[in-house]
This record gives structure tokens, C-alpha cells and sequence, in this order.
């Protein structure tokens, strides 16, 4: 497994008004960071740099450019009301922008309104579902990971619709802010329409939008994640995602423009 996301959290240091990280190998997607990681990185910067933030309420993140090594995490307040503040944090290789994130946090309020409408699948437990990978782990960062396939078929196995349902736990989730879990959680599945190709091609997620639903999630323990694709044609496609607790809680809900080389 290598270095674990706490232990690269631990490891951290301050010069500036920057974060410094170091991404280790196995955290990496190809020639780049895993995208979820690039995303936990600009959070764990922003909330090591900004003390008493509200809960976190949404994110939406841009993957600029490709990042790995020793990289620098740094962000700023946009704006602070009376309950919400939104603050933007870059990642950068260098002088290199890799990642753009804003993030809004927002304090809790009475409300008279109080519904869900985002059920989870109907799909197995995780124990009864069979392992995602048959072997080893296709991508580095995948060894982070405990995976199993609850519905849609594998990658580049010339099946499915563009519909795809996992579930995912970080094999060690221990040091890790809670918030910053869930997002280096809810980036591991490929694309909804990867088990649609009948070999591996490349694939780069442009943007990602998340947001909140349950701010007391810990990011511990099986999630399940299902990604939907709503469109797929010249080279993009587009889909919408969620992620429910093992008891069938919504925690995220979202959405990715992904660029398909293949």
C-alpha cells in the first residue's frame, strides 16, 4: 500500500503561506496525481491554513495539470458572510498550476424543509459482492483502496450502459480529517462509461463538482459510489455521481466532465 493519506498529511510541512506535500508513487494515476488526492490536498491545505471553517458544503475542482513529487497547496478567502465563507486553493507543481479548487462552507440553520430524495441502489452488501479487480490493481493509487463491483461491469470488458455502482473503503483512513476522506474517497471509481471500451484507453477528468449532503460523515468503512453517464460523444462525456454510507445515507452528490481518448 506505501504511504497512506495520513501519513502524507503527517508529513507536511509550512514555508509561506503554502502546504508543502510530497506525492509518493503509489498515489499516482499515470503521469499524474489521482485526482481525488489533487482535491484532498487543496482541502487539507485550506483547513490546516484557516482555523474554525464551517463545514464543508460543496467543492468544485478543475484538473489543470498533470502533478506528482513535492507540491504546494495554497489558498485564500473569497468571501466570509455571517454562514457561509467560500475560499479558493490552488496545488501547484512548481511554478505549475495543477489544481483549482473552490470550496464553500456553510454553518448549519433551521429550515422547514427537510426531505431526501436520493435513494441508494438496491445492490448487495459489500461482502456479497464480487472483488472489482480480478488480479492486481490496474492504476497505482488503486492499492489505497478496497474495492468490490455491486453493478455495471469492469473496465474495458466491452460491456454495461454507462452506468456503474462499486463500493470503495480507504485501507487505512486512520489521521485523516474527515471531510478531506470523503473526497480522496469519491473520485476512485473510472468513468461510467469505461466498461463500455473493449480495451483501456486514457481518460483525464476535466472538472468535478461535489457537493456535501451529510457534513457529519466520517468517510470510514464501505461507501458505495454509482456514476451515471448522461452524455458521450467527441472525445467528453458527462455524468452525474453519488455516494451513500453502507447504510444507505447519502453523503455526496456530483458531477464530472471527463475527457475519453479512445
Amino acid at each position: 500500500m506505501g504511504t497512506s493519506l495520513g501519513a502524507m498529511l503527517a508529513a507536511a510541512r509550512t514555508e509561506g503561506d503554502g502546504t508543502i506535500y510530497t506525492i509518493t508513487e503509489e498515489w499516482m494515476q499515470g503521469r499524474t496525481t489521482y485526482g481525488g488526492l489533487s482535491a484532498a490536498l487543496c482541502l487539507a491545505g485550506t483547513l490546516s491554513a484557516h482555523a474554525d471553517l464551517p463545514p464543508l458544503r460543496s467543492a468544485q475542482v478543475a484538473f489543470i495539470g498533470p502533478a506528482g513529487g513535492e507540491v504546494t497547496a495554497r489558498s485564500r478567502v473569497l468571501r466570509q458572510g455571517k454562514s457561509m465563507t467560500y475560499m479558493e486553493a490552488d496545488l501547484r507543481q512548481g511554478e505549475a498550476l495543477a489544481t483549482r479548487s473552490i470550496f464553500a462552507f456553510g454553518r448549519s440553520r433551521e429550515s422547514v424543509i427537510n426531505l431526501d430524495h436520493f435513494p441508494m441502489p438496491d445492490v448487495p452488501p459489500p461482502d456479497a459482492c464480487e472483488l472489482l479487480w480480478r488480479k492486481r490493481t490496474p492504476l497505482n493509487f488503486l492499492q489505497q483502496f478496497d474495492a468490490r463491483m455491486a453493478f455495471g461491469g469492469r473496465s474495458a470488458d466491452g460491456t454495461g450502459n454507462g452506468d456503474i455502482a462499486y463500493w470503495f473503503r480507504l485501507r487505512d483512513p486512520s489521521a485523516i480529517p474527515p471531510a478531506v476522506r470523503l473526497l480522496a474517497l469519491a473520485d476512485t471509481p473510472p468513468p461510467a462509461v469505461m466498461p463500455m471500451f473493449n480495451d483501456f484507453a486514457p481518460i483525464s477528468t476535466a472538472t468535478w463538482q461535489m457537493e456535501v449532503l451529510d457534513t457529519e460523515a466520517s468517510g470510514e468503512g464501505w461507501h458505495l459510489l454509482r456514476s451515471t453517464a448522461e452524455t458521450g460523444a467527441n472525445g467528453y462525456t458527462s455524468q452525474t455521481m453519488g455516494m451513500w454510507d453502507e447504510g444507505g445515507r447519502p453523503v455526496l452528490a456530483g458531477r464530472q466532465m471527463v475527457a475519453l481518448f479512445g
